[in-house]
């Protein structure tokens, strides 16, 4: 089941409905009723990989309270390495299986030899890389005796099936989820404000902007050799802001959902496309995996508290690890390393006044755009379909045989946009970036609206809503990051 589907749209109120009109005031019943919600919801995709949920979900459990009652340090570190073993087990295989073999005969077939390939076909379940992150960071917190863990299996099995972030996140910690889950909580109006305001606003993203952008990234993308130029401008600027789109406005949606529900997660994202260094970009890109990476690989690594070699070892291998865990394939791996390596730049020329030296006194805007291109090339080997088509668009993205204005006017011919449509889909992206630029000077938010009048609240609401229902694209049933 996803968000921007008819089968959505009815279980949503469904579930609301029970869980605060039948089940009020009986905090543990709506846990159970919300464990058993979630793995409906999830089960809607494929009833069969509910078991990899329910036995992770068994295992941390009763591991991370083994491991708190436990004082010999042996066994302590050959508990949490059950749950390490189990959950990365099933990722590994799940994901990287082929991946790992096809690396293994290419190379040796590189050296004249040649094996029978025993490639599988393997279905990768939605949302294994989020739900296996969430139940590690909760047994790692107790290993570290950061995290007391909970005596209630119910509340447990709701913290890593909670189905608005079950699939795509946030990735949220047990030390903020699970105490919600903990505690009665009641009906607020002001919470299904928020949440109905942010649910609108992540379908406009999904739906009106990333989906509509979708068809047209998706032709280039996919026969690089065909277009030059222009044309690859237009597209890697077009899936830069799909994805965009498509990974908050999930992220915004669960966040709304989950608001309606009595419950606060994460922020996910800052408006990353105004940063001005990809340091920033990433403290305000995809936040709760990035913090993630920081405080369980790059940290215990040793940050930045160890040597310059050893750090810059640390951003490189944080930042590959970071791409792998995106797809197996090697054009994540590159587009890892690529924010690594510009990482490692910035930090060996930026000082203490977060100042770029070989900048000098331009300003910021020109940092801005400068950071915006970089992501944007990097996305290039994130979007690929190999390493080759990578290679490919960049190859043909300084042809400029044609000239800007003839592309623009033949727009249609190169990639299927008519003009009209071409100048409404930037105009899309131009009204999010002023919103966006908004909601950064805090001018407008979710609050701010909902303190105006009834009459202004609901014009704002009535627009979203036949804007999503007018403009929306439905026919593409999935959200990028599902097959990560």
């Amino acid at each position: 089941m996803i968000f921007n589907s008819f089968e959505f749209a009815l279980f949503l109120p469904i579930v609301f409905f029970i869980y605060w009109y039948v089940l009020d005031k009986n905090y543990k019943a709506q846990n159970v009723f919300l464990v058993v919600a979630s793995y409906v919801f999830y089960g809607w995709w494929d009833y069969r990989f509910l078991s990899l949920i329910i036995f992770s979900t068994f295992v941390d459990y009763y591991v991370g309270k083994r491991i708190y009652k436990e004082n010999n340090v042996n066994k302590r570190r050959f508990l949490l390495g059950i749950s390490l073993v189990l959950n990365l087990g099933f990722l590994g295989f799940f994901k990287y299986f082929n991946f790992f073999i096809d690396s293994f005969l290419t190379t040796f077939r590189f050296f004249g030899y040649s094996f029978e390939s025993p490639l599988l076909k393997i279905i990768l379940p939605v949302g294994i890389s989020f739900y296996t992150f969430q139940t590690l960071s909760y047994t790692i917190d107790i290993y570290r005796g950061r995290l007391k863990p909970t005596n209630d299996f119910v509340v447990f099995a709701a913290f890593v099936s909670f189905f608005p972030q079950l699939v795509a996140g946030p990735i949220e910690r047990a030390s903020n989820l699970i105490s919600q889950f903990d505690k009665e909580r009641r009906l607020k109006f002001i919470n299904i404000q928020f949440g109905f305001i942010r649910i609108l606003w992540g379908l406009f993203k999904k739906v009106v902007i990333a989906d509509r952008l979708a068809p047209i990234v998706n032709r280039v993308f996919e026969s690089p050799e065909s277009y030059h130029g222009t044309e690859i401008i237009v597209a890697m600027i077009f899936f830069a802001f799909q994805i965009y789109c498509d990974f908050s406005g999930y992220s915004d949606i669960a966040i709304g959902t989950a608001r309606m529900f009595g419950f606060r997660l994460m922020e996910n994202f800052r408006m990353p496309y105004f940063s001005k260094s990809i340091g920033e970009f990433w403290r305000n890109w995809h936040i709760s995996l990035s913090t993630w990476f920081r405080d369980y690989v790059y940290i215990p690594l040793g940050g930045n508290r160890v040597s310059k070699k050893k750090w810059m070892f640390n951003i490189m291998l944080t930042f590959v690890v970071s791409g792998l865990w995106h797809g197996a394939a090697w054009t994540f791996v590159i587009w890892g390393a690529i924010h690594g390596f510009i990482l490692i730049f910035e930090g060996l020329v930026i000082d203490k006044t977060n100042h770029v030296n070989w900048f000098g006194l331009l300003k910021q805007y020109i940092q801005t755009v400068l950071t915006f291109s970089i992501v944007c090339c990097a996305w290039v080997f994130f979007r690929a379909e190999s390493f080759n088509d990578a290679l490919l668009i960049f190859s043909n993205l300084t042809d400029f045989s044609n000239s800007i204005a003839v592309n623009i006017r033949n727009m249609e011919l190169y990639i299927g946009l008519p003009l009209w449509n071409f100048i409404s889909v930037f105009g899309l992206i131009l009204l999010l970036c002023l919103i966006e630029f908004l909601i950064k000077r805090k001018v407008i938010n979710e609050f701010i609206i909902i303190k105006k009048k009834l009459p202004y609240r609901w014009t704002l609401y009535t627009f979203l809503i036949l804007t999503i229902l007018v403009f929306g694209v439905f026919e593409i049933d999935e959200f990028i990051y599902f097959q990560f």
